[in-house]
């Protein structure tokens, strides 16, 4: 049985920064038990954003984090500069998150890959 453990393939290890090409991997992987959150405001997140993400705004992160989402779980976050999501990752890692992810180039390197992206439509008024 050892034997065959072995042979079962797992996904690469969660890394401090990673490229969209790791996180596009992993979703490929086809189990990925991960979470993609994008803390730009709620405007930009209806404009356009990685397929899959939830949006959580910087000023309601930690909050919204810690009442849906385990302290183990893994996390890839982004926001409008690599500076946003660095800051971003910093403050789920001070409440306690372990696995964060900062994903650099965040959604314009996602769309130069021609990865899927989502958009939420809104109803306009005439």
């Amino acid at each position: 049985m050892k034997g065959l453990l072995s042979l079962i393939p797992t996904p690469p290890p969660l890394k401090a920064r990673s490229l969209v090409y790791d996180l596009k991997m992993r979703l490929d992987w086809g189990d990925p038990a991960l979470t993609i959150i994008d803390v730009r405001d709620r405007t930009d997140f209806n404009i356009s954003h990685i397929t899959g993400a939830i949006p959580m705004p910087m000023n309601e992160l930690v909050e919204r984090a810690l009442s849906s989402l385990e302290l183990m779980r893994d996390i890839y976050v982004y926001g409008h500069t690599d500076e946003d999501s660095a800051a971003a990752a910093t403050k789920l890692r001070l409440a306690g998150y372990l696995n964060v992810s900062e994903l650099k180039g965040g959604l314009p390197a996602w769309k130069a890959f021609g990865y899927p992206v989502d958009t939420v439509v809104t109803a306009t008024v005439f």
